[in-house]
């Protein structure tokens, strides 16, 4: 996974002009963004990734949202989120397929970085097998769709089986499923 060039915002989102890598960001703790896709079916399932085992990936071997990724430096969040829905699981769709719901701020400090991300939530709907797409191998060991009734269970029960996505105060696993489950009714 190669370092990419970002744009640097304050703690209200707003640009500051200032453009770096990403990896100088999270070591230095740098407010960014991310454009965040859950893709689900009419069935209501949501699609997970597995990321696979990587070094210097603090979340390898865990379940994680469908696709996300970093935005690049003057790129449009939904642009991103094409860009990486399309990289990561080779799920290509229009900007009119995206459905934008909302920007979550989060922070997750680790040991050796310090994230702080704005992320840019997106769902689509796929009604496709996950075996039918493209996935980036580097970055995804699985895809599968899981019924977000079992997904909440599993979350519940087995916690350290995912990436975190809370802001502190809201749940993002716990608020994406009740989206989709809200979507499929």
């Amino acid at each position: 996974m190669a370092d990419e060039l970002i744009d640097v915002v304050d703690e209200s989102n707003n640009l500051t002009g200032e453009q770096k890598m990403k990896w100088d960001v999270h070591r230095e703790g740098l407010w960014h963004r991310a454009s965040y896709i859950w893709v689900y079916n009419s069935h209501g399932e949501v699609m997970i990734q597995l990321r696979t085992k990587r070094v210097n990936d603090s979340f390898s071997g865990k379940w994680d949202v469908s696709a996300a990724g970093h935005i690049g430096a003057g790129e449009d969040p939904t642009e991103g989120a094409l860009r990486e829905v399309a990289e990561e699981i080779g799920l290509v769709v229009k900007k009119e397929d995206l459905e934008f719901s909302k920007i979550r701020k989060q922070e997750i400090i680790l040991p050796d970085k310090i994230i702080r991300e704005f992320h840019y939530i997106y769902y689509v709907k796929f009604d496709g097998d996950t075996s039918s797409l493209n996935k980036q191998d580097a970055e995804v060991q699985e895809l599968k769709f899981i019924p977000a009734d079992e997904l909440e269970k599993d979350l519940a029960e087995n916690p350290d089986r995912y990436v975190p996505h809370s802001d502190g105060q809201d749940d993002g696993w716990v608020e994406a499923i009740e989206e989709i489950k809200n979507r499929t009714k």
